[in-house]
């Protein structure tokens, strides 16, 4: 996927705008009969944006694959629930969200990229800046056109691959990293080395925390509320796009230098809320760097392996492998009978480190 920056007309602007309320109606519309026919009769009804086009008449002023894309949503939102209910069941789209969009697919050529520019259904030619480049081998197979909270509106291109390169490569498991999650810093390696993580959050909070209150004393929906809001998620925006630049270029320098790396399976949601360390935690982007890591080892035939998050990390020792029942959170230095005293997190990634190497039978 590549995601560029359109710069619409006033007419395309209208149109997008058109086209965010004409899918979260649709989307509103579906889910309200699906749970209305569900009390009813306690079957699924199964619906189709077709057939509200009669009774609307304005939703084919849109492209009919967004509204057709909408209902996919729904029924995979469906899926999802049923399959982990901790996901949550499908809720009502704000008409007042700050972020909008609608995805649409690629059919006989209606979506192409020229001279840069992006033909889009019934938007025409959007002026795009193509800032990475498409390899010839790529086929464009559906669009994600979004308007960010700061106004900014973006195309997110689903690309698929006629060849897969991860099958023609074999690598060998010379080089094995194992990694262990740092409160601070982010993450720990099993080479002694630190990730080192600045985090942006808490670096800009208490920036984020003065435009928020000048917000607060806005009139709520006047125009200098809306200047306000959009530079509350400007804040929000380059916090973001530091922490997701930080996160490629260090999968990208580990995915390079390393033949498999090890890590926790951990459940980051569940350690912010249990530990009270929120902002932190969220801060580092822990998961997220997790993705970009096992896509990345994916696509150079590379191995990214898992393990439970309930094996004993921290409290084994790497030199002789006694468990010390007695560690607290507040012991950062592991110190074990044998001798052996190292920094904690260094002491629980070697250990995750050889738990990998016993799973892919290096051990």
């Amino acid at each position: 996927m590549r995601r560029f920056r359109l710069y619409p007309n006033k007419e395309q602007e209208i149109f997008f705008a058109r086209c965010f309320g004409c899918v979260r109606f649709v989307y509103n519309k579906m889910l309200a009969e699906k749970q209305r026919y569900y009390k009813e009769t306690g079957k699924n009804l199964r619906v189709t944006p077709a057939g509200y086009k009669k009774e609307y008449p304005w939703l084919k002023e849109v492209d009919s694959l967004a509204l057709a894309n909408a209902q996919l949503h729904l029924e995979s939102a469906y899926r999802n629930f049923f399959r982990d209910p901790k996901t949550g069941f499908p809720r009502f789209k704000s008409k007042h969200g700050a972020k909008a969009s609608y995805t649409t697919n690629v059919v006989n050529g209606n979506i192409r990229l020229e001279g840069g520019r992006i033909r889009l259904p019934k938007a025409g030619r959007v002026k795009i800046r193509v800032h990475r480049g498409i390899g010839e081998e790529w086929i464009l197979k559906s669009v994600t056109v979004s308007r960010e909270a700061t106004g900014k509106y973006y195309a997110a291109l689903l690309y698929e691959r006629e060849r897969v390169e991860n099958q023609a490569r074999e690598h060998s498991f010379e080089k094995v990293l194992g990694i262990d999650f740092a409160m601070h810093g982010m993450a720990v390696f099993s080479d002694g080395t630190e990730a080192g993580y600045p985090m942006y959050y808490r670096n800009t909070e208490k920036k984020l925390a003065r435009e928020q209150r000048k917000l607060s004393r806005c009139k709520k929906g006047s125009r200098n509320y809306q200047k306000q809001r959009r530079k509350v998620a400007l804040v929000h925006e380059k916090i973001r796009n530091q922490r997701k630049d930080f996160h490629h270029k260090l999968s990208h320098k580990l995915t390079a230098e390393q033949d498999v790396i090890v890590t926790e399976n951990l459940n980051m949601k569940g350690m912010s809320r249990a530990l009270h360390f929120g902002k932190s935690t969220m801060d580092n982007g822990y998961g997220s760097f997790l993705s970009m890591l096992e896509y990345k080892l994916e696509r150079k035939g590379k191995s990214f392996v898992k393990i439970d998050r309930y094996y004993p990390s921290s409290k084994r020792c790497s030199c002789c492998g006694r468990i010390k029942e007695d560690l607290t959170l507040s012991d950062r230095i592991y110190r074990c009978s044998c001798g052996n005293r190292m920094d904690r997190d260094l002491n629980a990634a070697i250990n995750i480190r050889e738990e990998g190497k016993r799973i892919l039978g290096m051990a």
